[in-house]
């Protein structure tokens, strides 16, 4: 038993250190082959070619490209992304700085996404067919399908020039920006934690917006899947077993039926997640939203590389955790993928 685990966790790590290693190689290799000189970028259009060669030997750009390689990998080991050419900080900093307002905007899309599509699927897949059925499948098509960034610009049209019920593009009111003591980084709680109910007010309504876009996009999607997987599972032979021992149908639907769906669900709700993190540069530039995506959209405007590539590696880390953590939920609840 213990040889068995043992294999098992060595071929998890495996697995996970090449998967990482194949996201090292491919944003290094982005970085080369993309037509902008990192020198150029860092000395400015007007230095000399000795200036730039200069600045070329201290970013070992002279070097062989596997040696290159190799030093990106012992930098990046050591949490060194490289310096933002924009800020001129450690990009690791940057990142660090701007990703809990993405992290605070993504909580909010899949916590909408996760507590309303969940019951939604449920119920369209118990009335397939029927016009409740066929009513929430267009609005799951009808968010699946539009462009994020135009549902965004006619939110902002009707909610907060014409209706006035939300605030407008920015994470929080100017006039709060410099009252709340930053100690997680997510701005409603460190808000909370201050007192400032004030700022917690704006900061909410600034939120509501985006958040409530980004919920609609991912129940869209998890709404469908449910419905998906609860009519798999509602055609099998314990539910019709249940049913003939005189079961009642919402014990059957919500605690044997849902429960079994909610094994491949979780998959489904963490890279969901995982693709607010990372798919969230639309909204957040439509709403001025000072996150991850608009970092890396003003970093590639700039040609930033380092910033670009570091985005691009913290996405990557993302999605390649949260697959490890739906994978170890999976096993965990379903024991035939043991």
């Amino acid at each position: 038993m213990k040889t068995k685990f043992l294999r098992a966790a060595a071929g998890l790590l495996s697995t996970l250190a090449l998967t990482y290693l194949g996201l090292l190689a491919v944003t290094f290799f982005i970085g080369r082959v993309v037509p902008v000189d990192p020198a150029l970028a860092i000395a400015g259009d007007r230095a000399s070619e000795e200036q730039l060669q200069r600045v070329r030997v201290e970013l070992g750009l002279d070097r062989p490209l596997l040696e290159q390689f190799g030093l990106y990998l012992k930098k990046v080991a050591q949490g060194d992304l490289g310096q933002s050419i924009l800020s001129n900080n450690p990009v690791a900093e940057d990142i660090a700085r701007v990703f809990p307002a993405t992290l605070e905007l993504a909580t909010v899309g899949i916590t909408i996404g996760v507590l309303f599509g969940v019951p939604l699927g449920v119920w369209a897949a118990v009335k397939r067919g029927r016009m409740a059925d066929q009513l929430l499948r267009l609005i799951g098509l009808f968010g699946y399908s539009m462009p994020i960034f135009w549902l965004g610009l006619m939110g902002l049209l009707l909610f907060y020039a014409k209706l006035g019920w939300v605030s407008g593009p920015g994470r929080i009111d100017i006039a709060f920006e410099y009252n709340v003591p930053v100690v997680t980084g997510l701005i409603l709680v460190d808000a909370a934690m201050a007192g400032e109910w004030e700022a917690f007010r704006s900061a909410l309504s600034h939120l509501a917006l985006p958040g409530a876009l980004l919920g609609y996009y991912s129940l869209a999607y998890i709404s469908r899947m449910t419905r998906s997987f609860m009519l798999k599972e509602l055609g099998q032979e314990y539910v019709v077993a249940a049913r003939a021992k005189g079961l009642s149908e919402m014990r059957i639907i919500w605690r044997h039926a849902l429960r079994n769906a909610a094994v491949p669900l979780l998959t489904v709700i963490a890279l969901s997640f995982a693709g607010l993190l990372e798919g969230s540069v639309l909204t957040e530039t439509v709403f001025a939203w000072p996150g991850l995506g608009q970092y890396i959209t003003n970093s590639l405007q700039n040609a930033d590389m380092n910033a670009v590539l570091g985005g691009t590696l913290v996405v990557g880390t993302i999605f390649i955790a949260l697959n490890l953590v739906s994978d170890l939920l999976y096993r965990l609840l379903d024991p035939r993928t043991r």
